[in-house]
């Protein structure tokens, strides 16, 4: 450190990495944190992509400062760089996850006590991740530039890791800067949410190597630069081929009708608004939208959003009576509340479901098997219950069996998707077999729950990477938005922003050519971080 911190003098004080990298203290926390958060303007709505490259390249210079600070011995290092990876992380997720808060004051009489642990307990857990990730990239730093794949090797490790612990939570990976910009996010037929993230990191933390401290503070070319300009122009050039040579093309015969009704949260699951939202959802799906489409007489399926009635849809009969005579034969789809083995003084189980219906039948159903920590289940719930803690989602959901496929008259197989479900890379389609793949995913949603805020927007961007990875077109229904028709190759053909009371007419996309991501994606994580970690290991070798 010694050594480094003479190279940093003759280099001046007054460079801005010189700054962060001999930042201790306070200073040291904060420049982690208000980097991490200006990383989360990369993410939708705002979508300003570069700005990733603040905190990426940031963690560069506070993993380099981490040889100086955390005390003696060989954690110092270690502890040092955990440290700031945790306030980064702090600071990211706490910009990009504020709006979870938006559901706590829905029923803020029973979850208003709640908001502190959305807004800021969560984020503090989940920033527990890039500091271990700092630590590992840490173990492997170089002074060369190879060192920002030692932080690849690290955070992508981290950001792996943190969609599959504890059932995972893989939103604002930041591979999703990736994902918005344009071109750039078709590599994700290759390599997938996890695979972005390592690109991201080496694209994104690239410019801290191009300012060599140990020479002055001159800039030099390197290896780090021409590997992430070769990735940029590669992923672009593929990007736009893929696109150029695949128009949208529709499956014929189908005529979408999708349903978004706009409806405010806290009416929405009491049940004496029931007979008006259905009212409600009827005349609202029946409206004429051009020439061509009178109403629900012009479309073959009419989709609904998730949980859309305060009641048991097949308990209903009236309502099943009404839906029949409205739809004239056509099929509905629609997220809705499901019981089974209900009777005899016993509760049955509930799920959250899509049932397709025909006439007055329920025809085939799927029970959403991926819940929401907190939100549809209560994590060790013997223990919590004592202290008052429940789930947000009125009633207690039972996790249903799949993932399976959903069959809807008219339609291809469905790879449904309730939710929180279209978050997961690689479950989408987990339930198809080879000779019985899905062509169709299919996301009811409700977002209802956070207002105007940028969380359906993001929720939104994160199904639309599914269905680039998985080649497969995505219907989106949300009850206050975004709904949408996107096809194979993530473009939107039709969209209702959120906030917004309507319906879209559209086709069905027919499939893209399965990807190398829906047949090998298992593989590519692991290879790209395999292939980061060597080029780490070199670096080291090469000190």
């Amino acid at each position: 450190m010694a050594e480094f911190a003479q190279s940093t003098a003759r280099a001046g004080l007054s460079s801005l990495p010189a700054r962060i990298i001999l930042a201790e203290g306070w200073k040291r926390r904060a420049i982690a944190f208000v980097a991490g958060a200006l990383g989360a303007l990369a993410l939708p709505p705002f979508d300003v992509v570069p700005t990733m490259a603040v905190p990426l390249t940031t963690a560069v210079w506070l993993i380099d400062g981490a040889a100086g600070e955390g005390g003696r011995g060989r954690l110092g290092p270690l502890l040092s760089a955990a440290g700031a990876g945790w306030w980064l992380g702090f600071g990211y997720f706490l910009a990009g996850l504020w709006w979870l808060g938006a559901a706590m004051l829905v029923e803020a009489d029973q979850f208003a006590w709640a908001l502190p642990l959305a807004v800021i307990g969560l984020p503090a857990v989940l920033a527990l991740f890039p500091a271990l990730g700092f630590a590992l990239a840490r173990a492997l730093w170089s002074p060369g530039s190879l060192r920002v794949f030692a932080l690849a090797a690290g955070l992508g490790a981290a950001e792996w890791l943190r969609g599959h612990v504890l059932t995972g939570f893989p939103w604002n990976d930041v591979g999703m800067a990736l994902a918005q910009a344009g071109p750039l996010a078709q590599v994700a037929s290759l390599i997938g949410l996890y695979g972005l993230d390592l690109a991201a990191i080496v694209i994104f933390a690239t410019p801290a190597t191009l300012i060599d401290m140990r020479h002055g503070a001159r800039f030099r070319p390197n290896a780090a630069m021409w590997t992430a300009a070769l990735l940029i122009a590669g992923f672009a050039a593929f990007g736009a081929l893929r696109l150029a040579m695949n128009p949208t093309e529709e499956v014929a015969g189908v005529k979408l009708r999708l349903m978004q009704p706009n409806l405010p949260q806290d009416a929405k699951f009491n049940p004496r608004n029931g007979p008006d939202i259905l009212r409600r959802y009827l005349i609202l799906s029946d409206r004429a939208t051009g020439p061509e489409r009178t109403g629900v007489a012009d479309v073959t399926h009419l989709i609904w959003p998730e949980s859309a009635f305060p009641y048991i849809l097949s308990r209903e009969p009236q309502a099943m009576a009404a839906i029949a005579r409205a739809l004239q034969g056509k099929i509905l789809i629609t997220g809705a509340a499901r019981v089974e083995g209900d009777g005899g003084g016993r509760r049955g189980k509930i799920f959250n479901a899509i049932e397709v219906l025909q006439g007055e039948r329920i025809i085939a159903f799927y029970d959403k098997m991926h819940l929401v920590p907190f939100g549809e289940y209560l994590p060790f719930e013997n223990l919590l219950r004592p202290f008052g803690v429940t789930q947000l989602v009125p009633g207690i959901w039972d996790r249903g069996q799949g993932p399976r496929a959903l069959a809807a008259p008219g339609l291809p197989p469905i790879a449904p998707l309730v939710c929180y479900e279209a978050v997961f890379p690689g479950e989408a389609t987990a339930g198809g077999e080879a000779r019985n793949r899905p062509e169709l995913l299919l996301n009811v949603t409700n977002d209802g729950w956070f207002g105007q805020t940028p969380g359906p927007w993001q929720h939104f961007a994160q199904a639309r990477l599914r269905a680039i990875e998985e080649g497969l077109p995505l219907i989106r229904v949300a009850n206050t938005g975004v709904s949408a028709i996107v096809d194979p190759y993530g473009r939107v053909i039709e969209s209702l922003p959120l906030g917004v009371e309507g319906v879209i007419d559209g086709g069905l996309p027919k499939p893209a050519p399965v990807t190398f991501f829906a047949h090998h994606g298992w593989m590519a994580f692991p290879i790209l971080w395999a292939l980061a970690l060597a080029l780490a290991a070199a670096g080291r070798w090469l000190a």
